[in-house]
C-alpha cells in the first residue's frame, strides 16, 4: 500500500492512496478513528493492517494537499554519503570533498553517515529557501530514503529487511559552500527546508528495492539518472552499519545516498537559484517537485 500525510479541508490525515486512480482515502474512515500521523501507523501497523481495506470511492485527489509523509521526524535523519560509485568519483574530484584526498581513495571503504535535522523536512510542492547571504552555492540529489518499521540494535545484514516498513524519495538539498567551508556535512544539510520528502510513503512488501531508477529534472533537463543497482553499500550493509551500536526505531529514516549528475559535477557548476524547479523520482515509488523562492 501507499501511505501519504495528508491535509483534508484544512486538517491533517493519513490516507491510503492510488496515485493512478488519483483517490485518496482516509484511514480515519476505513478504521473508524481519526489518524493524523504516520508513526502512529508505523507503531501500530501490525494491529491495524488487516483493518484497512479499501472501499468505495473515497475521495480525489485534487481535493488535498500533500505533505511530506512524515512531517516531522521524531530524529534526525539517517544519510549516507557517497554511495553510488560514479558520484563518488564525481564528488572527490570536485573540490568539495574533505573524506577524500583524490581518485585513490575516492570510494569509501565504509558507510560514510550524517544527519539532517527533522526541521529540514518539507513536502511536495513547498518552497525551498534561498538562503541568501549564508550560501550561493545550493544542490540537488536524489535518494530513496527507507522507513524503519521495527525497531532494533545490532541488526545484522540479513536480517535488515525484517525492520524495513517502506520507502520514499528525499531530496537531500546541499549548500556546498558551507559544506565546503566546515568540512562536515550537517550544516549545509540541514537549512529549513532542505529536505523534500514524499510524495508518499510505499510498503515494503510492494517493492523491490534493488533495481529502481533514481532521476532529478531541474527546469525540465534532465540531471541524474541512474539505478540502485549501482550502490556501492546496499540496504541491509546500511541498517546493519547504523544500528551498530546504536538503537534504532519506528519512523527513523535512512536516506540511501544520491548518483552522480549533481551541480557540483558540472563543469562549470550548475547550482540552484531562485526560481528553479526540481523535479526528484524514484521508480515504484513517485515524484515530488519543489521551487526555490
Amino acid at each position: 500500500m501507499k501511505f501519504a500525510t495528508i491535509q483534508l479541508d484544512g486538517r491533517r490525515a493519513v490516507a491510503v492512496i492510488d496515485p493512478d486512480k488519483e483517490r485518496v482515502w482516509p484511514l480515519e474512515s476505513l478504521l473508524g478513528e481519526p489518524v493524523d500521523d504516520l508513526l502512529d501507523v508505523i507503531h501500530r501497523y501490525d494491529e491495524i493492517k488487516g483493518r484497512i481495506n479499501v472501499e468505495g470511492e473515497g475521495i480525489g485527489l485534487s481535493r488535498v494537499r500533500l505533505e511530506a509523509p512524515i512531517p516531522r521526524p521524531a530524529r534526525n535523519i539517517f544519510c549516507v554519503g557517497k554511495n553510488y560509485h560514479d558520484h563518488a568519483r564525481e564528488f572527490a574530484g570536485s573540490g568539495y570533498d574533505s573524506s577524500a584526498t583524490g581518485a585513490a581513495d575516492a570510494v569509501p571503504a565504509l558507510p560514510i553517515f550524517f544527519t539532517k535535522v527533522p526541521e529540514s523536512v518539507i513536502g511536495p510542492d513547498e518552497a525551498i529557501l534561498y538562503p541568501r547571504g549564508i550560501s550561493e552555492q545550493i544542490d540537488y540529489e536524489v535518494e530513496l530514503a527507507l522507513v524503519i518499521g521495527k525497531g532494533g540494535k545490532n541488526i545484522a545484514p540479513e536480517d535488515a529487511y525484517r525492520h524495513v516498513w517502506g520507502y520514499t524519495v528525499i531530496n537531500d538539498v546541499t549548500a556546498r559552500d558551507v559544506q565546503k567551508r566546515h568540512k562536515q556535512w550537517l550544516l549545509g544539510k540541514s537549512f529549513d527546508t532542505f529536505c523534500p520528502m514524499g510524495p508518499w510513503v510505499v510498503t515494503a512488501d510492494e517493492l523491490d528495492p534493488t533495481d529502481l531508477q533514481v532521476k532529478t529534472w531541474v527546469n525540465g533537463e534532465l540531471r541524474q539518472n541512474a539505478s540502485t543497482r549501482d550502490l556501492i553499500f546496499d540496504i541491509p550493509t546500511l541498517v546493519a552499519t547504523a544500528s551498530a551500536g546504536i538503537t534504532l526505531y519506528p519512523g527513523d529514516i535512512i536516506a540511501t545516498g544520491t548518483p552522480a549528475g549533481v551541480g557540483l559535477g558540472f563543469s562549470p557548476p550548475k547550482f540552484l537559484f531562485p526560481g528553479d524547479r526540481v523535479t526528484v523520482e524514484v521508480s515504484g515509488i513517485g515524484a515530488l517537485s519543489n521551487t526555490l523562492a
